[in-house]
């Protein structure tokens, strides 16, 4: 399998000693969304002008988990690479979901391809974070580069979508006037 041979060329090329540490702290903080999350609620209370850009972000975060971790990861349910060459020195817990596509990427681009769109001030850090986080997930040998490459594509499309229906529907009712007129 030629996926298992861009893996392996990681494996082979890539892994240092300060890499074996630093890609398992950048593959958890994308572990369940925290950090797009948390990204999301900063922006949206506490950048009054950029409210909407936050509830975007979340709003792609939801889209995000359904399309990719409970639709398609049980439709197509891959198997992993580490459970299909089991690796010895697993840098991290190994996953129990399906490995198609990748959640961390999917949500990781969801969020950075929205901050792009809505042309946030960060957003070119959010992507290469997103981008490392996406890499991580080869590094570790828990994705296959198709994997990864499907999380990207779920991910952006969920962002597209996300500022769609804010544009289209959901900013139109001027969701946030509650909010501008306490203070």
């Amino acid at each position: 399998m030629a996926e298992l041979g861009i893996l392996d060329w990681i494996v082979q090329h890539c892994h240092t000693a300060w890499m074996d540490v630093l890609m398992p702290a950048i593959t958890h903080l994308g572990d369940k969304g925290y950090i797009w999350i948390a990204l999301g609620v900063v922006i949206l209370f506490l950048c009054k002008e950029e409210r909407a850009t936050g509830a975007q972000v979340l709003l792609a975060l939801i889209l995000s988990l359904v399309i990719c971790n409970m639709i398609l990861k049980n439709a197509v349910d891959r198997i992993r690479p580490c459970d299909l060459k089991p690796v010895t020195d697993l840098l991290i817990h190994r996953p129990g979901d399906p490995s198609f596509p990748s959640g961390h990427t999917s949500a990781s681009f969801a969020a950075a391809v929205v901050l792009i769109l809505n042309k946030w001030k960060g957003r070119w850090a959010a992507l290469v974070l997103a981008v490392l986080i996406a890499f991580s997930r080869l590094y570790l040998y828990v994705h296959f580069p198709t994997d990864v490459l499907g999380g990207a594509l779920v991910g952006a499309f969920c962002a597209w979508l996300s500022v769609t229906l804010w544009k289209k529907w959901i900013g139109r009712v001027k969701p946030f006037s509650l909010l501008s007129q306490r203070r």
